[in-house]
C-alpha cells in the first residue's frame, strides 16, 4: 500500500511535469515542430490530470478511463466549465492523429490556440489540486 506521503510526492511530481512541459511546448513551438507540440500538450494536460486524479484518489493508468473520470467528476457536475472536458477531448483526440495518422498537420495559429488552452487547464486544475491539500 502506497503512503500519504507517498502519494502526495507523486502528485507534486506530476504537476512539476506538467509545468515542464508547458516549456517544452514553448520549444516546440519556436523550432515549427508541431506534430510533436501537439503530442507534448496532451501530455501536459495529462500529467496535471494525474495529480487530479490522486488528489481524488482514483488510480487509472489508461488514457480514456482517465479523461472520463474527469467528465464525470468535474465537468457533469457542474465544478468545471464544459470547455475544459472539450479541450481535453479534443487535445487526446490530435495527439492520437498525430501519433498514429500519417498525414495529419498542423498551423502555428492552431498549436499556440491548443498551447493556451493546455495552460489554462494545466492552471486551473492546479488551483483545485492546491485547494485539497
Amino acid at each position: 500500500m502506497i503512503s500519504k506521503s507517498d502519494i502526495n510526492e507523486l502528485i507534486k511530481l506530476r504537476v512539476e511535469q506538467a509545468n515542464e512541459t508547458i516549456k517544452e511546448v514553448e520549444v516546440l513551438i519556436n523550432n515549427h515542430l508541431y506534430r510533436v507540440a501537439i503530442n507534448r500538450i496532451y501530455y501536459g494536460m495529462f500529467y496535471i490530470l494525474l495529480a487530479l486524479s490522486l488528489s481524488y484518489k482514483f488510480k487509472t493508468s489508461k488514457h480514456t478511463q482517465l479523461i472520463g473520470w474527469f467528465n464525470k467528476t468535474f465537468i457533469k457536475e457542474k465544478l468545471l466549465d464544459s470547455k475544459y472536458g472539450k479541450i481535453i477531448h479534443k487535445a487526446f483526440e490530435e495527439r492520437t492523429d498525430c501519433d498514429y495518422g500519417v498525414l495529419t498537420e498542423f498551423s502555428k495559429e492552431e498549436v499556440e490556440k491548443r498551447f493556451d488552452e493546455m495552460k489554462d487547464f494545466i492552471f486551473v486544475l492546479e488551483n483545485i489540486i492546491n485547494e485539497i491539500k
